[in-house]
């Protein structure tokens, strides 16, 4: 077996917008380049300006720019990086698809908060927005979000805090041999 250092994975968060996956991706970066990990985050909306842009958020649209997140992280993971992922990603077969393709470990992270909590954090004016009818096809308001049935994680960020989901996610890691023993106890 190698060395937990050196052995790639997708975590793969999923959530509706405002849930906090980009926030956990930021705050779990350092702790696991601490461990010796290489890390490279896929965040969602940087993903749409520079991998797919003109794409629109139609299901099928929606559908390509999560294989082509999948695509990438697979790439990075099976050559030895932690490859995360902060894209709503809203349809479980897509996702599941993605799982199905990977070659290296694949993590589902459900970054579930309430739809209340979500619309309450909106601080880019989102929700309302959508509630208006301004932004057709917003997941959780005109377009459905489908939660995973059988994540390997599931972090409540609506009732956690960013450490304790850290913590979660790293005791994970620990468990399938890809973080060093003792890592989620690190996080303070």
């Amino acid at each position: 077996m190698s060395d937990a250092r050196e052995q790639g994975c997708t975590l793969w968060f999923t959530g509706l917008s405002g849930a906090g996956k980009s926030t956990l991706a930021e705050f779990l970066t350092p702790l696991l380049r601490e461990l010796g990990k290489r890390v490279e985050v896929l965040d969602g909306d940087e993903v749409r300006e520079y991998l797919s842009k003109g794409l629109t958020f139609s299901k099928e649209d929606r559908d390509t720019n999560v294989r082509r997140i999948g695509f990438v992280a697979d790439l990075l993971a099976r050559n030895g990086v932690v490859a995360i992922t902060a894209a709503i990603s809203p349809y479980r077969a897509i996702r599941d698809e993605v799982r199905a393709r990977s070659s290296a470990p694949f993590i589902e992270v459900y970054v579930n908060a309430p739809l209340a909590v979500v619309e309450e954090r909106d601080t880019k004016g989102l929700y309302k927005k959508a509630r208006a009818g301004a932004i057709p096809n917003f997941t959780g308001v005109s377009d459905p979000y489908e939660p995973p049935l059988a994540p390997e994680v599931v972090c409540s960020t609506g009732v956690e805090s960013i450490e304790e989901s850290a913590r979660r996610v790293l005791a994970y890691l620990e468990s399938r041999g890809l973080a060093p023993v003792g890592a989620a106890a690190k996080v303070e």
